[in-house]
């Protein structure tokens, strides 16, 4: 080929080959808008074929629904869970609005759903909480509807619903404050219907108001709701009794006995239980006080308007029914951290009076009242006012170590006491002779009598702890020869002999000078003796003896059963405890295990007497409020015990169990084994008992 061919042929193909780019481009376009064609069309039968899945579903769905009998039982009967689901959504929609009489199963049936599973979320999620929350507005609303009878429980059951899943969950309890349901509850626990959902009301209020999310919704309702939470606490227990225990069983509500009586046999039975309701009711009527003065300190002197109130708030308890319930001492506690819930306590010596009757008992809140007097007391402007009516009852706690949560309390007794003389004057009032005298025996043991002994050499601290223990000796020997009067002499003076290092002996010495002073039923120095044992004991309130012994003083003293009974329970514990491990006495050996475990008979006896007493409805039940204030428990008598007892105090916190278990047993329980050998006290001087039974030796 020639040079000229070659070239014209490279020309041609330089020509040629943009045409079939292009022509290519084109092929390639063609293609793709075919492939994105034949992917929509593919796209497009796949949604279709959904949405006709979709709708074929729906349909089944409605027709099993409308196969449905539409019940809540039902539709939790529904294998699938998204058929379940739908149906019982659709119940909580149309309840609130059915017109059908419902008998209250189903939401019975709710509730013990949510009493079982308080935190899961599937019923609130589908509209429980909003349907008994419309319910409750409706019962409100129409009282021909809420008066059926088979509707009578649905209030009821509503409100314990709400309050049952807000326990402890801060969502639920803001669907139950979107759904609006704190109005009806507030309705409710004003009296607009029974005690039975005032109970139920104040339940879910309190939890309500527990929380940060909720409070402000609560407090918007604050002028209106402390005052009808005063009112249910105060009135529920009189309201409880009028309408329902004192009547006839065929008179009583029928749903009131039928929620009352489940699982229950007996008249006896049905008041005892509600009893507990009525506790319950004023429990969680403080506890919903108690939410609201704790976030809103501007309700205290709301609270503290209502003077008879306050005088009774202390003696509110949670009973043994509800003893994890801080109850009125809870509140009192919460006042007394604002200067008018301070200055209001202070000047209610009801309120004194029953904060240093806790604090001198062995109720769990004890450290709760003492809590309140020291508040009292860091104040100045309140100082000479409680120190007046309090300093003689604190001052037997000033040897407390631990009490609870609380350590050294002993040494914040003795600082919030121990001010300068010449403060004890103050806006032109001093306290008075009783309290200065208190005062300065504390003061004198305390720090004076502390750094004598720290200035002495350990030779002489032995030698008084010797001539203690003698003089102890010489005290129980003239109790057993019915000088007592000469026995308190010995035991004070073995106590100012006494090391205060020795914190064992001075328990000891503490205790047997309370059961001389009891003897000669000098109640007020026994309690105060027995409180001091108690005080030193470790842990605190561990002493059996001391324990019977102020129980004794306490039902000597009347208008104090509920401190006599919880000493009688702290006791009947030790005593029980101890048979179990094998703590018993020699004279008690050998006799039959169950016999071992049997409750001395007195200490039985005076359980019953002052739970009979202590019960809610015992000052109500009598024309005069008083129950059994004439009927003193025939006291059992221990003799000096301790007399072989001493055990070397080497000023540890080991617990401390009575070592003289023999002596105990013989003397002061042997006549409690049955009811014919109590020795009846009232009736007979200490000396002449004690002179027939030397006889007898």
């Amino acid at each position: 080929m020639s040079p000229g061919s070659y070239k014209t042929l490279l020309s041609l193909l330089f020509l040629l080959l943009p045409l079939a780019q292009t022509q290519d481009r084109h092929i390639q376009m063609e293609l793709n808008t075919r492939n994105l064609k034949s992917s929509a069309s593919k796209s497009k039968s796949k949604s279709m074929a959904k949405i006709l899945e979709e709708e074929e579903e729906e349909e089944d769905e409605a027709e099993d629904l409308s196969l449905s009998c539409g019940c809540f039982f039902c539709a939790m009967k529904q294998p699938d869970a998204r058929l379940r689901r739908a149906s019982v959504a659709a119940f909580f929609r149309e309840l609130p609005y059915s017109e059908e009489v419902d008998d209250g199963g189903a939401v019975a049936a709710v509730w013990r759903t949510a009493m079982d599973a308080p935190d899961d979320p599937e019923l609130p999620s589908l509209g429980a909480i909003r349907c008994m929350s419309l319910l409750l507005a409706r019962a409100l609303d129409d009282a021909a509807w809420r008066c059926r009878p088979q509707n009578a429980s649905l209030p009821y059951y509503a409100a314990h619903v709400l309050g049952s899943y807000t326990i402890r969950s801060s969502a639920h309890a803001e669907l139950a404050v979107a759904a609006g349901a704190v109005g009806p509850l507030l309705a409710l626990l004003g009296g607009a219907m029974t005690w039975v959902e005032r109970r139920a009301a104040a339940r879910a209020l309190g939890h309500l108001a527990s929380y940060d999310a909720t409070f402000p919704a609560v407090a918007r309702h604050a002028a209106e709701a402390v005052p009808l939470a005063v009112r249910a606490a105060s009135t529920c227990v009189a309201d409880v009794y009028a309408s329902y225990v004192a009547l006839a069983p065929s008179e009583r509500p029928k749903y009131q006995r039928e929620l009352l009586t489940r699982g229950l046999v007996g008249d006896a039975a049905e008041d005892r239980k509600a009893e507990e309701w009525a506790s319950q009711l004023q429990c969680w009527s403080l506890y919903f006080l108690s939410c609201l003065a704790s976030r809103d300190p501007s309700c205290h002197a709301t609270i503290c308007q209502d003077r008879a109130f306050l005088r009774e708030l202390c003696r509110m308890w949670g009973g043994l029914a509800n003893g994890d319930s801080p109850a009125g001492v809870g509140l009192l506690r919460l006042l007394c951290r604002s200067a008018v819930g301070r200055g209001a306590i202070a000047a209610c010596p009801d309120a004194l009076s029953g904060l240093c009757d806790l604090a001198r008992s062995s109720d769990d809140w004890q450290y709760m009242a003492i809590d309140c007097l020291l508040l009292l007391l860091d104040d100045r402007d309140t100082w000479h006012a409680v120190a007046d009516a309090t300093a003689p009852c604190l001052v037997d706690l000033a040897e407390l170590r631990r009490l609870g949560p609380r350590p050294r309390l002993g040494d914040a007794i003795t600082s919030a006491l121990l001010i300068d003389d010449d403060e004890h004057v103050h806006h032109g009032r001093e306290i008075g002779a009783a309290a200065i005298e208190a005062i300065a025996r504390l003061r004198e043991k305390k720090i004076e009598r502390k750094e004598r002994e720290e200035a002495m050499s350990t030779d002489e601290l032995l030698q008084r702890k010797l001539l203690a223990k003698e003089k102890k000796r010489q005290g129980n020997d003239m109790f057993w020869h019915g000088e007592v009067d000469r026995a308190i002499e010995l035991y004070t003076e073995a106590l100012d002999l006494c090391p205060l290092s020795g914190r064992r002996d001075r328990l000891v010495l503490y205790s047997n000078r309370a059961q001389c002073r009891l003897a000669r039923r000098e109640a007020d120095a026994a309690a105060s003796d027995a409180t001091r044992a108690l005080s030193l004991a470790r842990p605190a309130n561990a002493h059996a003896r001391s324990l019977w012994r102020r129980a004794q003083t306490y039902d000597m003293k009347g208008g104090m059963a509920r401190e006599s009974l919880l000493d009688c329970l702290a006791f009947a514990g030790a005593w029980l405890d101890g048979r179990k491990h094998g703590r018993k006495p020699a004279a008690a050996r050998g006799r039959g295990e169950n016999q071992m475990k049997k409750l001395p008979y007195c200490v039985a006896r005076m359980i019953g007497k002052q739970m009979s007493a202590t019960g809610l409805f015992s000052g109500v039940s009598t024309e005069d409020g008083n129950v059994g204030r004439g009927d003193r428990m025939p006291r059992c008598s221990d003799g000096g015990d301790d007399g072989d007892d001493y055990e070397k105090d080497d000023g540890g916190d080991e617990c401390d169990h009575d070592g003289s278990e023999e002596e105990f047993y013989e003397t002061e329980l042997r006549f409690c084994r049955s009811g014919s050998g109590l020795p009846i006290m009232a009736g007979e001087t200490w000396s002449s008992r004690l002179t027939r039974r030397k006889k007898k030796m």
